[in-house]
């Protein structure tokens, strides 16, 4: 499955006194967006790491089109883009309960040894599921 979606309520801590949702709380939802993916496909992060893998966020753009407001049901989308050599990246939307689209991300993560700290290839358990996506 290329796409996973999850949804958060907004909690009034995550707001400003307008009750918007505050620009670096939208890191939090994708993610959230990002494990739920991963875990979708039978992959968690406390393994990955319980592996002496981790998987940084190296690069990532962000685009606000509407806000996001306290007590909103959003729904995070994710969706795998490519995996190349040592990186995976995904887009990743925020919908509010109108279908309306929030927030748009694009993350590139790289795939790193825990105890080097250096870049490495994925598990070969993780690339069979790479591999299977991409061929379904």
């Amino acid at each position: 499955m290329k796409e996973h979606q999850i949804q958060v309520r907004v909690r009034y801590s995550e707001t400003d006194q307008m009750g918007v949702v505050y620009h670096g709380n939208y890191l939090p939802y994708f993610e959230i967006g990002r494990v739920e993916w991963l875990r979708n496909q039978g992959v968690s992060y406390k393994s990955l790491e319980e592996n002496g893998v981790g998987l940084p966020i190296v690069s990532l753009t962000l685009n606000y089109k509407k806000p996001a407001r306290y007590d909103d049901l959003l729904t995070v989308k994710t969706i795998l883009r490519e995996q190349k050599s040592v990186k995976i990246s995904y887009d990743c939307e925020i919908y509010n309960e109108q279908n309306e689209l929030l927030t748009t991300g694009h993350f590139l993560l790289v795939f790193v040894d825990l105890k080097t700290g250096r870049p490495t290839p994925p598990p070969d358990h993780i690339l069979r599921i790479l591999d299977e996506i991409e061929h379904a």
